[in-house]
């Protein structure tokens, strides 16, 4: 027997009951078969290979079957997903921070540009004035002042209505 293996009940003959009419089998001839299975067990651990290793004092190294390589094989296979799925869920986290800080870069931007075009509409009307306010002591030739297309200029209507002295 190998250490750490449950001894086997000890099978005498008649230790078993009869299973009678309904088996046909009489308790001594399934007792004897017992015993003999049990003898061909026996022999097949001792004529396993890593049985020797284990009289060696040496741990018996296990037999990989196909079950245990395509355990392994998927479980290898899933490790690399898992790796794979938190650097893709990162890569994506990442982009996201991103895009997020680029909106809001883009946006203070937009609102400088509105801002900037707000001060410059007026400037130009405070211009405008200006211009209008001088235009009254400048002696210009009306052909040579324009004004931009759409914009009506009171000044330019006043000088066309009233005649040259």
């Amino acid at each position: 027997m190998m250490p750490g293996q449950i001894p086997e009940p000890s099978l005498a003959p008649g230790s078993l009951p009869s299973l009678g009419p309904l088996a046909g089998i009489s308790a001594t001839t399934l007792t004897d078969q017992l015993k003999l299975h049990a003898d061909f067990r026996q022999l097949g651990a001792m004529l396993h290979p890593l049985h020797f290793l284990d009289r060696l004092g040496k741990r018996p190294l296990p037999i990989k079957t196909e079950m245990d390589e395509d355990d392994d094989r998927r479980k290898r296979r899933r490790e690399k997903n898992k790796v794979a799925a938190a650097r893709c869920r990162n890569k994506k986290k990442e982009r996201t921070d991103f895009l997020q800080k680029e909106s809001e870069r883009l946006e203070t931007v937009n609102c400088d540009l509105k801002a900037q075009i707000e001060e410059l509409r007026v400037e130009r009307q405070q211009l405008m004035v200006m211009l209008n306010l001088h235009r009254p002591t400048c002696i210009v030739r009306t052909d040579s002042v324009k004004t931009p297309d759409g914009e009506a200029n009171p000044l330019l209507e006043q000088l066309a209505r009233t005649p040259p002295k």
